[in-house]
């Protein structure tokens, strides 16, 4: 049988140990295979950010395992969470993280510099990421030039552009327009249909049902796991 991309085995993130202790996660267990689209859902405080912090190597579990592509990665130390990151994740985020004095080309050519790509390829990779995105028009335009919806498609261009097997999306549509949000929820579901692993962070249900499956998180602890199509609408 085939080992699945992502594998979550009883993980808890605990902060203040003690007395006054927080589980944000606790005992959760997930698997998550090749080219799925899971929304991972929640209230503000549920845990779910935590958790796209810990699939993302951007932090590390208190206790429990965690198997990226079948290497527990869950005891790894901070450079090589680094390069799990660079290697295997891209990252889209409510707030774009654009760099305000930089173009678009140059915001999205940014990480392919700290992964030593060189000049040509990276300016290549760039140029076709934004162009997928709708932004080859705006190249040489900073974040100021552009809308907010520009903005993050400028944002999924730098995600996308060293072509990593999965996107985390936290909140990508938060801070757009409806049909903004719209915009980006089908660049998603064309990352999807070229194979990218989509995990989706979002407290909205109306958007986590446009993925394929939903896990909701309450207290940092998974209480569903459904057809993303048997959520009810509207109930966040």
């Amino acid at each position: 049988m085939a080992q699945h991309l992502i594998e979550v085995r009883n993980v808890y993130k605990i902060y203040n140990p003690g007395e006054n202790e927080v589980h944000a996660l606790d005992g959760i267990s997930v698997t998550i295979d090749r080219g799925e689209f899971v929304a991972i859902v929640g209230h503000s405080g549920s845990g779910k950010s935590t958790f796209m912090n810990m699939l993302g190597c951007l932090d590390s579990p208190t206790s429990g395992d965690y198997f990226l592509d079948g290497v527990n990665v869950a005891g790894m130390t901070d450079d090589e969470l680094s390069d799990i990151r660079n290697q295997q994740i891209g990252f889209i985020f409510q707030g774009f993280n654009l760099i305000p004095s930089l173009t678009a080309q140059e915001n999205v050519e940014l990480p392919l510099i700290y992964r030593g790509i060189p000049k040509a390829e990276r300016e290549a990779l760039s140029r076709e990421a934004l162009a997928q995105v709708g932004m080859g028009e705006r190249m040489t335009h900073k974040p100021s030039e552009l809308s907010g919806g520009q903005q993050q498609r400028v944002a999924i261009a730098r995600a996308i552009a060293a072509r990593p097997p999965i996107i985390m999306a936290d909140e990508p549509t938060g801070n757009l327009d409806t049909r903004s949000g719209e915009d980006v929820m089908q660049i998603l579901h064309e990352l999807n249909a070229e194979g990218r692993t989509i995990v989706l962070i979002t407290h909205d249900n109306d958007i986590a049902r446009q993925a394929t499956r939903a896990i909701r998180i309450i207290d940092g602890k998974v209480v569903s796991d459904t057809l993303a199509s048997e959520l009810q609408k509207h109930d966040v």
